[in-house]
């Protein structure tokens, strides 16, 4: 600390008392109470002076308790003591004024008190323009005061604005600063002290008022927001009451009671297992004690609707007459005799055992083969309610599950909200997209739906809102899905997985002109003497105008021809009935949109046909390989995925070995590049069903050897030659029939499959069952010597790599 023999001229000694959260202006009278030692010490030592003078300075931070010069404002107050007095606990309670800016200009010590040399502060002179200026915005400044003091209500206030004069700005803004509330920060009246400049000052206090304004402002905003909803609650609290009162009088029963009495009444009969029974009653009661205007007794309310309108005992009565549920079966969809023979096992099972568990189908199949409608076509054979879920693209486990009631707008899951729209406990329930779902932060669907879907579990299922077991044993659920793999496998594995698989023509031909050509008629206001279809027009929307394993796209197109039929009907452009044949089926829908995949038109070399499956059904695939002059390496094009460039690369591996026995050169792969291609390029293609088919082409581009145009091949190929099964086979036959192709090259071990293939393919089309890759270039080669065939190779020593670059 820095001691002063004596201060310089226009500096005095001073007692220093620091100050807490506060700040004293000029003019100003501020009371304080002083406890700190030191600070009493100074205070005693400024009574004793004859002026009773001492400077009053405020701490930068207020927490700390013995402040050196650092934690003390430089720019204070010099202040008279006016009045103090000792209180019983050794403290001092002191009135102060303040008399002039000071600042600090040294510190000395004195044994009970700190004291400070200070140069006192005078207000510089205004120049003319500026003095004329300060006082338009004094009064400017005072009309903010006087609306600050209106609005804070403050008795104060008014007494100060009929004293205060405008003679002196420095005063004038002294006296409003010393009367700011105490709300404004001790940092800002601090800044207001520093602030010797009056017209400075005063732009400061200015914006300081007009801030406090609009604070107060916004607090009588929301009190009186506040003021009025209690004056509403009250109100209705009072008339309520008043009501009651009088209904009492008149003996009559309020409506509370009528609606208590009603939902009592409901509970009885709702018939609910025992607990929730208890539970029921016991949230009744509670409502019973909560007047009506309680949000929670709105809470309350829904939750006991909610508990008496889910079903707890009401079922349909179910039809048991199999030939009946037979016979809808039959007239709602053309074949699926699988599903049909299912649903009837169902049945028999259900006459002779009378409590059964729920049963859970999965129903997989390209889009529009009829999944959704069928399930509809079960309920109503079997004369139950039917409910549906979609759960494409539902992320969230409460659209399952439900939310909890403490949750404002909580509703049970989707599952409780469809059995109450159900109104039994016995619905068919289906769950359509199954394969749809996704998970994110807030919870995976498919995890809540496990319980659901358990016969073991679902008799005690709990909805978060409902908050007690609820049966599901005695639905019967229904999923959908277009493919089984994104299923989760412990979903998977709790429901029984039928495939259904795309139509062939004939079955899109018998469905067209069973169901879709009579509601489609109806629709569009034909009658049946106004148009015809023949068989061929319908074979030619089937082939060249759609491209599906499904009829959706089939049905769309006879829409859009009978719209143009009732458009010239009513146009007065025809005369007569309308005959849709298949030559003129372009006049009506344009140029065809498809063009069938056909067999080729000869044979030829390096191209071989292979089949594909995709979610629209099967298709037909060429593979095409040419050589060309290089140095042995393996170019794949037409998006092939991974799975289908090492098939394509097993294929080349297994021809190297084979290449010398065919009457190729042993080095082929040395000077020649290989390229193989799979058109349509711009669609990706992966599996490994198409190795026998690319070991085809590429002997077939080596040896020179034409590969048939009538033969199609499915297989996954080993280095071994060995012909491995794959799936989707029925699809991929459907396809190639609609190709015109007659023979089909098959792995062995997929002999199972075709027992579901229909009478009419499996009557024209012939099937070779392989087990090795030399039995396919057998059948599929044109000109190949048998002695090469039959001929056995014997494999490589063990360990030993052929000479040549190996393909990439």
């Amino acid at each position: 600390m820095k001691e002063l023999e004596s201060p310089k001229p226009g500096a005095r000694f001073l007692p220093l008392v620091p100050l807490r959260d506060m700040v004293v202006f000029p003019r100003m009278m501020a009371p304080f109470v002083v406890g700190r030692a030191s600070s009493i010490g100074a205070l005693e030592a400024a009574l004793a002076n004859p002026e009773k003078q001492i400077f009053l300075s405020a701490q930068k931070d207020p927490k700390v308790d013995e402040p050196s010069a650092p934690d003390i404002h430089e720019l204070g107050v010099v202040a008279a003591v006016v009045q103090s007095l000792r209180l019983p606990n050794g403290h001092i309670k002191v009135m102060v004024e303040g008399i002039q800016r000071g600042r600090i200009r040294g510190w000395h010590s004195a044994p009970d008190h700190r004291g400070v040399v200070v140069e006192k502060i005078d207000s510089p002179p205004l120049s003319a323009p500026a003095g004329s200026e300060i006082y338009v915005y004094m009064q400017k400044v005072l009309g903010v005061f006087e609306q600050f003091a209106k609005l804070s209500h403050q008795l104060a206030f008014e007494g100060l604005l009929s004293s205060i004069k405008l003679d002196d700005p420095d005063t004038f803004a002294d006296t409003l600063a010393g009367h700011l509330p105490t709300s404004i920060a001790t940092a800002e009246k601090q800044a207001l002290l520093e602030t010797v400049n009056p017209l400075e000052r005063l732009q400061k206090l200015q914006d300081l008022l007009e801030i406090e304004i609009e604070k107060i402002n916004i607090d009588r905003r929301i009190n009186n927001k506040v003021k009025k909803q209690m004056e509403r609650a009250q109100k209705e609290y009072y008339l309520n009451e008043k009501i009651k009162a009088i209904h009492q009088e008149l003996g009559k029963k309020d409506d509370k009671s009528d609606e208590i009495e009603e939902l009592r009444d409901k509970i009885e009969k709702a018939g609910m297992p025992k607990e929730v029974k208890e539970k029921a009653m016991a949230e009744l009661k509670r409502l019973e004690a909560m007047p009506n205007v309680s949000a929670e007794a709105t809470v309350s309310r829904n939750y006991i609707d909610w508990l008496v309108s889910v079903p707890w005992k009401k079922a349909t009565k179910e039809m048991r007459d199999i030939k009946h549920a037979e016979r809808i079966l039959n007239e709602d969809h053309f074949g699926l005799e699988k599903i049909k023979e299912r649903i009837l096992e169902f049945l028999a099972v259900r006459q002779l055992v009378t409590e059964t568990k729920g049963s859970i189908l999965c129903f997989v199949g390209p889009p529009g083969v009829g999944k959704t409608s069928l399930a509809k076509s079960i309920a109503k054979s079997l004369n139950r309610k039917f409910v549906r879920l979609s759960l494409g693209g539902v992320r969230d486990e409460a659209e399952i599950r439900g939310h909890r009631r403490t949750y404002i707008g909580a509703f049970p899951g989707q599952i409780i909200q469809l059995m109450k729209k159900a109104g039994t406990v016995n619905p068919v329930f289906l769950l359509d997209e199954v394969d749809k779902m996704s998970m994110d932060f807030r919870g995976d669907p498919s995890s809540a739906l496990l319980e659901v879907l358990d016969p073991e579990q679902n008799n005690s299922f709990v909805d978060h809102y409902l908050d007690v077991e609820y049966d599901l044993s005695k639905v019967m659920f229904i999923a959908t899905a277009n493919v089984v793999h994104p299923i989760p496998p412990a979903l998977k594995d709790r429901m029984e997985i039928i495939q259904l698989s795309g139509y062939t023509p004939n079955e899109k031909l018998a469905i067209a002109k069973q169901f879709l050509l009579p509601k489609q008629m109806k629709e569009n206001g034909l009658a049946v003497e106004q148009a015809t279809f023949d068989d061929a027009a319908i074979y030619g929307l089937i082939e060249s105008y759609t491209r599906e394993a499904g009829v959706r796209n089939l049905e769309r197109e006879i829409a859009s021809v009978c719209r143009k039929i009732a458009r010239k009907i009513v146009g007065n452009d025809v005369t007569g009935p309308v005959n849709v044949v298949g030559p003129k089926l372009h006049e009506f829908l344009g140029k065809p949109k498809f063009r069938l995949s056909r067999k080729g038109e000869k044979a030829e070399t390096g191209l071989a046909t292979g089949l594909a499956w995709t979610e629209a059904g099967g298709d037909v695939l060429h593979v095409e390989t040419t050589l060309m002059r290089g140095k042995g390496n393996l170019v794949l094009t037409g998006q092939l995925g991974d799975v289908m460039q090492e098939s394509a690369r097993a294929a080349l591996s297994y021809v190297r070995t084979r290449a010398e026995i065919f009457g190729a050169e042993a080095d082929f792969y040395e000077k020649q590049d290989i390229h193989v291609h799979v058109p349509e390029g711009a669609i990706p293609k992966d599996g490994p069903s198409a190795g026998i088919t690319m070991a085809t082409s590429i002997l077939s581009a080596v040896t020179k050897f034409p590969v048939r145009k009538d033969v199609a091949m499915t297989g996954e190929i080993t280095l071994r030659g060995k012909v491995l099964p794959v799936g989707g086979i029925k699809e991929k036959l459907l396809a190639a029939y609609r190709a015109g192709i007659t023979t089909l090259v098959l792995p062995k071990e997929n002999e199972k499959d075709l027992d579901e293939i229909p009478e009419e393919i499996r009557n024209v089309v012939e099937f070779h069952l392989v087990e090795d890759v030399d039995e396919v270039l057998r059948l599929a080669l044109e000109g190949v010597p048998q002695v090469a065939v039959a001929k056995e190779i014997t494999p490589p020593d063990e360990g030993k790599v052929p000479s040549g670059n190996m393909a990439h």
